[in-house]
């Protein structure tokens, strides 16, 4: 069976011609010819064809300024349309796949590992699995809204080519579809002219979880559901296994602008979201349940809630009567969407909780069910009940998060009215007078009185005076989660505990609203784990918070200040090594630990494949429970195609099955003690080669030198600040324009810069290549660590990276590029050798990617850099530089 029309190679043809077409019509002859000069000769020198690079550059640096932005829109355009051509090939794939069972990381293949095991064993890892991928607005996403917004229709019309027998009329009227749009899209702005606002980035994430996961998460459930059945030869209970959880709107660290009425605008706007489309489902199943109820029986359950919805909705309950007459099904259904629409009324009848429409829903599956109908509910009832159970009245958990030193501000400042002075106590006195202040009755501090306060302060207390009436008005669930950056110390903690408990939030030992939750992402952090949580775990007050949250304790590692801090390899080790630490931690107390990753998109921000990940983690750490971030061009990449979407999560819930299942068989991994202590020599290497490239003197001047940051920093990419008090320095330089700078110079160094000095010293001090070799075969931490670590290195390109390093000063230039390039061709030799292959990267697809691209970025680095090394700028020439930064980013198909 033939399930596609085209091929990759077909789309990039066929739209690289198509633009060409356009680009002639909308500017001239002249400047196609010019532009498809710039493209023939960066192809001639990436085949040999020339000896430099040289006539490229000169040609690019001879164009007027205006033909310089045809250029770069061109190739910026052309990026775009190559990369809708990718994705159609990664939808093929796995159609082709799914066809021909050949599919890897599929649910059928996770059920088959479960079945080697008895059912007892299956229930409880499904009991136990839960996925919470959290949608963060970090500003990595370098595409505005409206031109993803004319891609996405372009990739439709191609799944209509690709996918539908078409007569050659239909074929031409998609194609003048697919022209009218190329065309609408070289004529809209590529750059903003506005930075975005939190509630686009608010929407922006709706967007996704509304448009493709709210549909695609059923289909997975459905899917998990007949290979286990298939499987296990048991019919099991599919318990909640996702749960998406968002920080747009919440995450106040470092951005001014989320503001509460800010997050109360994204509550109600998500709240009207979803119960918008739980009354469009049950509109939809009104349809299908037609059934006569003088035909059959109903049940007495179901006719006992359909007579307390009619008490409770006397009105609606005639009016449904009179519709729906001797219909028992559509009466009830209708008396549901009365009730979802009179959530937040102030008409009474409204859902107080998600249980209560999950309820209804079980009576109607049930009632289907004695009536002879499993199959109604199947296909129609259960995906609606699964959709409730995951997206909640809330569509996504909104997860809080600001830096602690903002609430040590705030306390001190409060308690200084009371005439304590918070910030003259040590750690310990802190400790006590926060844990007594919790435990007493009374409250300690107005959090309404804020005359006087700095604004800082002022908006940490109006923010826990209003996460009360959040949590009232919108369910506990809604907003339950607080995480603290920049944790250090226990005191920072309970901090948070002692705000919640003067705002109501928390009142022990019967109630805690919130699970707080300790952002370690410092060395100081991570090395101090068992001082932070071993403090919090034994120390009264915390200890019934905890019991109130059911024991459970969140902790989030940040991968991307570690890595900036500590350098890829050093920090890889020291997140690992922490983990398998609060593993340790949680189990002396009893804990259950759920570990929540705070990755990037970029390989040395945490990112990389999500299910490898999932897997490489220590078994000891997997208790079923795990939460990530998912932020900026990756939750594009991720969630804006439905099959791609799937296809994800179907991923991320194979690893998590088969995580959790070694981890009930091997509780503590066999990990050789030679091993470690390998690890440990390469990591301390690493990170003092790492450390010292940072602290060279002129460092810093190199990086803003040889890398667009300055560009950067003023690109609009989101509404928080590029850096977090605005100065120099690579500490104060936040991580996402930290990588994005790399990126876009081709010299990725975040992800691979002193791997190569810590793989050395091992080898130096009596290691062998034959047993880093077996690590990498068996050890999945270690390699994942150098995959990934090949990725970083088969995007760099060293001969682009020395053309930027141009623009830096001569001594400057003369010290630190060597010394990059030295590491990067030793890095190089020994992944191959280690990982025993003659290519950088396991993947085919990645060396097809980047033959394909490279020759296309090269012009738009080139440009790039003649612009930057301009002293004086015009506002075209502006223009276009920032214009690159997109191009490239679009070629790249990453930022930071």
């Amino acid at each position: 069976m033939t399930l596609h029309n085209r091929t990759v190679r077909r789309d990039v043809r066929e739209l690289g011609a198509l633009l060409g077409d356009v680009l002639e019509d909308q500017t001239s002859r002249r400047a196609f010819e010019t532009v498809e000069s710039c493209r023939t000769t960066a192809i001639d020198y990436r085949s040999g064809d020339l000896e430099s690079r040289d006539p490229l550059a000169t040609e690019l640096n001879n164009l007027s300024p205006h033909q310089q932005r045809v250029v770069a829109r061109a190739f910026t355009t052309y990026f775009e349309l190559i990369n809708l051509a990718e994705e159609r090939e990664r939808v093929r794939s796995i159609r082709t796949g799914s066809q021909e069972d050949t599919l890897e990381d599929s649910l059928e293949t996770a059920a088959a590992e479960l079945a080697e095991t008895d059912v007892g064993t299956v229930q409880q890892v499904l009991d136990d699995v839960l996925i919470e991928p959290t949608f963060t607005a970090h500003p990595t996403e370098a595409r505005r809204k409206t031109v993803k917004s004319k891609l996405r229709t372009i990739a439709t019309h191609l799944e209509t080519l690709d996918e539908r027998l078409l007569t050659d009329k239909e074929r031409d009227q998609v194609w003048r579809d697919v022209d009218a749009e190329v065309t609408s899209l070289w004529q809209t702005p590529q750059v903003r002219k506005r930075q975005p606002e939190v509630a686009d980035e608010a929407r922006n994430v709706q967007w996704y979880l509304e448009n493709t996961l709210f549909d695609v998460v059923g289909e997975v459930y459905d899917e998990l559901d007949d290979a286990i059945d298939e499987a296990v030869g048991h019919s099991l209970d599919i318990p909640k296994l996702f749960e998406f959880r968002s920080w747009a709107g919440s995450d106040r660290d470092g951005n001014p602008y989320v503001t509460p009425e800010v997050t109360a605008n994204t509550l109600e706007r998500q709240r009207e979201v979803v119960l918008e489309q739980y009354r469009t489902q049950l509109k939809r199943l009104s349809g299908v349940l037609s059934q006569d109820g003088s035909r059959i029986d109903v049940g007495p359950e179901f006719e006992a809630s359909l007579e307390d919805d009619r008490e409770l909705l006397p009105g609606s309950a005639r009016t449904a009567q009179d519709r729906y007459p001797g219909e028992p099904y559509r009466q009830k259904l209708k008396l549901m969407r009365e009730r979802l629409a009179r959530i937040g009324d102030v008409r009474p009848g409204g859902y107080e909780e998600v249980d209560g429409l999950l309820d209804d829903l079980e009576v109607v599956a049930k009632s289907l069910r004695n009536n002879g109908a499993e199959s109604v509910v199947d296909a129609h009832v259960d995906p609606i009940r699964r959709r409730v159970a995951t997206f909640g009245f809330s569509l996504a958990s909104m997860d809080l998060r600001d830096h602690q030193q903002k609430h040590t501000d705030a306390i001190a400042a409060a308690l200084e009215r009371e005439g304590i002075d918070y910030h003259g106590l040590d750690e310990d006195e802190r400790v006590e007078l926060l844990t007594d202040a919790v435990l007493q009755d009374d409250p300690v501090i107005n959090l309404t009185d804020t005359d006087g306060l700095s604004e800082d302060s002022e908006r940490v207390l109006t923010l826990f005076d209003e996460l009360g009436d959040w949590q009232t008005e919108y369910g506990v669930h809604a907003i339950d989660t607080y995480a603290i950056s920049m944790t250090e110390e226990p005191s920072h903690v309970l901090e948070v505990l002692f705000l919640a408990d003067q705002a109501g939030v928390v009142s022990l030992p019967e109630h805690c609203g919130l699970d707080i939750v300790p952002l370690l992402e410092t060395e100081y952090a991570l090395s101090g784990a068992r001082r932070i949580m071993g403090t919090l775990f034994e120390n009264e007050a915390y200890v019934q918070a905890l019991e109130a949250r059911g024991r459970t304790q969140e902790i989030m590692l940040g991968y991307s200040d570690s890595n900036k801090e500590n350098g890829f390899l050093a920090a890889n080790w020291s997140l690992y090594k922490n983990q398998r630490r609060l593993g340790e931690i949680c189990d002396d107390h009893d804990v259950t630990m759920r570990l929540f990753h705070g990755r990037g998109g970029s390989i040395s921000r945490g990112g990389g494949p999500m299910n490898e990940a999932l897997l490489a983690l220590p078994n000891s750490t997997v208790t079923g429970q795990v939460k990530f971030t998912e932020q900026g061009e990756a939750i594009a990449e991720k969630y804006g195609n439905p099959r791609i979407a799937e296809r994800n999560i179907e991923q991320m819930l194979n690893a998590q099955l088969r995580a959790r299942l070694y981890a009930e068989e091997q509780p503590e991994e066999a990990i050789e003690e030679e091993w470690i202590e390998a690890m440990e020599t390469m990591a301390d290497a690493a990170r003092q080669e790492y450390r010292d490239l940072l602290e060279s003197e002129g460092f810093v001047r190199y990086f803003e030198q040889a890398t667009p940051i300055t560009v950067i920093e003023d690109l609009d990419l989101g509404s928080r600040p590029a850096s977090r008090s605005g100065e120099r320095t690579v500490e104060d330089l936040r991580a996402i324009p930290w990588v994005f700078s790399w990126t876009q110079s081709r010299c990725i160094l975040p992800g691979w810069y002193a791997l190569a000095t810590g793989l050395d010293a091992y080898l130096e001090n009596g290691g062998s290549e034959e047993t880093l070799q077996e690590m990498y075969e068996q050890w999945p931490f270690f390699r994942t660590t150098l995959d990934n670590a090949a990725l970083s290195l088969s995007r760099t390109e060293l001969e682009i990276a020395e053309t930027y390093a141009g623009m830096a000063d001569a001594d400057l230039r003369d010290r630190f590029f060597p010394r990059l390039s030295e590491e990067y061709e030793r890095a190089a030799e020994l992944v191959t050798t280690i990982g025993q292959r003659e290519e950088l990267h396991t993947r085919d697809w990645l060396g097809e990617n980047l033959e394909r691209r490279n020759p296309y970025v090269d012009p738009l680095n080139l440009l790039q850099v003649y612009l930057l090394d301009r002293t004086h700028r015009t506002d075209i020439e502006e223009r276009t530089l920032r214009l690159t930064v997109k191009g490239i980013a679009a070629g790249m198909k990453n930022t930071g």
